[in-house]
């Protein structure tokens, strides 16, 4: 579910502190409970899932459009990324955080991590077009339970960058981000029928 941009600037988390230069442009409910602690059991899914990170045939063809326009243009060259047209924000995080765990980074898109902590995940991107934030924060429900909730940050390479995110946004909305949600959703609840199978083969086990 689509959330207002207040969702995610209303609270207070630490990535806050490294992004004001930076706009909200998408927050989403992530169908994805749990219980306090398992944030990094969805950080694990995001960088290692084996799932297809482009899971509908509507979303993959708007990802192969978007990768040739970036071979013919040259947006995605290593010099338009992190390291090379900007700074990674990593450099911008304070101590207590660029001392603490930074979370794996992803391996079947181009996002690395920044930082984790035990509500918190961000990673980075960039190209020529724009320096993209994921945040994926862990929250109550109210009912005693948690779940993710995904935010999108960006910060558009000036008129080019502005343009690019206005020409792509419904485009996220209509075709990328519903198939998205719906197989982080897919993929939680496997991991957690996996999890609770497990759980239980050991019970049966440590009984016999």
């Amino acid at each position: 579910m689509r959330l207002p941009k207040s969702a995610h600037t209303s609270r207070p988390w630490r990535i806050h502190e490294i992004t004001g230069d930076f706009r909200v442009e998408d927050v989403w409910e992530l169908p994805t409970p749990g219980g306090p602690d398992d944030l990094a059991l969805l950080v694990d899914q995001f960088a290692h899932g084996s799932g297809d990170p482009v899971p509908s045939p509507v979303a993959r063809a708007l990802f192969a459009i978007r990768w040739k326009l970036g071979a013919l243009f040259g947006w995605d060259e290593p010099s338009g990324g992190i390291g090379g047209r900007v700074d990674s924000l990593r450099d911008r995080l304070p101590a207590d955080l660029r001392e603490g765990p930074r979370g794996p980074d992803a391996t079947s898109v181009p996002f690395t991590s920044v930082f984790l902590t035990h509500d918190e995940w961000a990673a980075e991107t960039a190209n020529r077009t724009v320096h993209g934030v994921l945040h994926i924060g862990w929250v109550p429900d109210g009912a005693g339970g948690h779940h993710g909730r995904m935010a999108v940050l960006v910060k558009p390479n000036g008129r080019l960058g502005a343009l690019y995110m206005l020409g792509i946004k419904p485009l996220r909305h209509l075709g990328v981000y519903p198939a998205l949600i719906r197989a982080i959703g897919r993929d939680w609840e496997k991991g957690a029928a996996a999890r609770r199978a497990g759980a239980h083969g050991t019970g049966v086990g440590e009984l016999g």
